[in-house]
């Protein structure tokens, strides 16, 4: 079985970088519950972070992008030494205002993501996890699939399979396409022991025997039995709210945004928008490179 013992590490980050990630994250969604400007919590957090991490220096970018753009997705995939491509996605489908997936929600995902990445994470749990975001809050399959397959913790193994799920996902069953690359399904069939198995396997019997059991039912019901057994990070579930509080996260990017369109056309009548800003590239971003 593929474990987590190779030599490429679990997550790309230091374990601190994860623990004030999941800082960050947790007190972004806290303070916009109170409707707090997001570039206030944003520079508050900033002086709160080990000065010791990267993300205060992350952070700089993101306050930067946020004056211009009043968006975070953006920043975050010009960070892509720091911010995985799945982190990325979450926060572009939140967003997205075409989509119904609450920003206090996609900030609640990562940051038990980040809780996880900081603890005794394995692949596995981190790939149910990411998955069962995806399944709960009805994002897109395609493009999902493909920003968990781009993460640094997943092997070349797992990132293939990553690829054959995205392709199988609604034709197979789910518990069968992770039954099929576990131990436990090795062990059911001695033959395959025998001529030696004829692909990696990255899941180990307890995860064969739960998928096994949840074969042709809710996917959710397998998420659930991982919970229970295995002990893996449950996703964020949007509480039962007014439906006029959710709107306010969005209004409240908006009039960001619009502050940042109402400051390039004060520029604009003062004599002309300064453009060198917009090409060339961000002191905080370089020193981020280059300490990564």
């Amino acid at each position: 079985m593929s474990n987590d013992s190779d030599n490429q590490r679990l997550s790309p980050l230091q374990r601190e970088e994860y623990v004030e990630q999941h800082h960050l994250f947790a007190v972004l969604g806290e303070r916009m519950k109170e409707n707090m400007p997001a570039q206030e919590v944003l520079a508050a957090v900033r002086e709160e972070v080990l000065a010791t991490t990267k993300l205060p220096m992350a952070i700089d970018f993101l306050l930067s992008e946020l004056k211009h753009t009043g968006a975070f997705a953006d920043g975050m995939r010009r960070l892509g030494h720091y911010f995985t491509p799945f982190q990325c996605y979450v926060m572009s489908e939140a967003e997205n205002d075409k989509r119904q997936f609450d920003l206090r929600v996609a900030l609640e995902v990562l940051a038990k993501e980040a809780e996880y990445r900081a603890s005794e994470a394995t692949r596995q749990g981190l790939f149910i996890y990411q998955l069962e975001v995806l399944c709960r809050n009805r994002l897109g399959y395609d493009q999902g699939l493909d920003a968990i397959a781009a993460d640094p913790s997943y092997t070349s193994e797992w990132a293939e399979w990553i690829f054959t799920v995205r392709r199988q996902i609604g034709l197979v069953d789910l518990a069968d396409l992770l039954y099929v690359r576990s131990e436990f399904a090795l062990e059911r069939n001695q033959h395959l022991q025998q001529s030696g198995s004829p692909v990696p396997i990255l899941f180990g019997i307890q995860e064969g025997r739960i998928a096994w059991a949840n074969r042709r039912k809710d996917p959710l019901l397998l998420f659930a039995a991982m919970h229970r057994h295995l002990g893996y990070p449950a996703v964020p579930r949007p509480a039962n709210a007014d439906p006029e509080e959710r709107l306010l996260p969005t209004l409240a990017r908006r009039v960001e945004q619009m502050n940042a369109r109402i400051q390039l056309l004060e520029e604009e009548q003062r004599g002309g928008i300064d453009l060198e800003r917009f090409y060339v590239k961000p002191p905080a971003e370089d020193a981020a490179g280059d300490s990564t």
